[in-house]
Parts: C-alpha cells; sequence; structure tokens
C-alpha cells in the first residue's frame, strides 16, 4: 500500500508540474500576442481632418493620417503650424504659412465641430475620424 501511494503522490506532482508548464506556455504565447497588438495598434494612424479658414476667408482641408496622441504632434508632422512654446504647450503663430499679427489682435481659433476647443493643440488627444478647423481670427 505504501508503494501505490508513492506512486500516485509522484504521479500527482507531474501532472501539477505538468498543468504549472502547460500554464505558462499559454501565458507566454499570450503575453507575446497581446503586445503584438499593443505596438499594432498604437503604430495605426488615426485619419483626422483639418480645415484651415485663412485671413482672406479661403478654406484649405488637410486629410492627416496621424501617427502621434495629440492635435500638435499630428499638425508637426504635416509641418502645417509654427509657434512659440508657453506655460500652456505650443501658441500657434502660424498656421499653412499665414502668420498672425499681434497688433491687429489676430490669433488662430482652434475648434472642433464648430465648437471652440478651450485647451492648447497640445491638450487635443486625437481619435479616428476627428475634424478640426483652425480659423484666422481677428480680436481678442
Amino acid at each position: 500500500m505504501k508503494r501505490h501511494t508513492k506512486e500516485i503522490r509522484i504521479f500527482s506532482l507531474l501532472l501539477a508540474l505538468l498543468l504549472a508548464v502547460s500554464m505558462l506556455a499559454g501565458c507566454a504565447g499570450n503575453s507575446n500576442s497581446s503586445s503584438q497588438q499593443g505596438s499594432a495598434v498604437s503604430a495605426a494612424a488615426k485619419n483626422i481632418t483639418v480645415k484651415v479658414v485663412h485671413k482672406d476667408g479661403s478654406e484649405k482641408e488637410f486629410a492627416i493620417a496621424a501617427e502621434g496622441e495629440t492635435l500638435r504632434e499630428a499638425l508637426e508632422q504635416e509641418k502645417l503650424v509654427e509657434g512659440e512654446e508657453s506655460e500652456y504647450g505650443l501658441f500657434v503663430k502660424t498656421v499653412d504659412g499665414e502668420t498672425v499679427d499681434d497688433g491687429n489682435q489676430e490669433w488662430w481659433c482652434l475648434t472642433k465641430g464648430g465648437e471652440q476647443v478651450n485647451t492648447g493643440v497640445d491638450g487635443v488627444k486625437i481619435a479616428d475620424g476627428d475634424v478640426y478647423e483652425l480659423t484666422l481670427t481677428v480680436g481678442y
């Protein structure tokens, strides 16, 4: 009977070891595939549209396949904006080659779907399908 008990213990130990190895192999496989999925998601471009309304009223649309997470990254990726760093991030001074004149109280108004965005381009997280407008505006 002692031999039978010893065989059961060895069999149980081997079964537990086999189960543990299987679980570890499964976890390693899942972790690898989910990291591959994560990199595929982060590498996927977000397709956004930026409409620029110039001082003369002319409009130009830019379709951007943005690689970054913020509107600033997307605009800089396309070399569409320039500006000055401020405590709030990039203060946009030039869009599509047109620079505002501070003396005339000109500034670039950022809107999304016609609603004014109350943060700078650094604070705007983009999502696939977003549409933004940058309008040269006169008067504070």
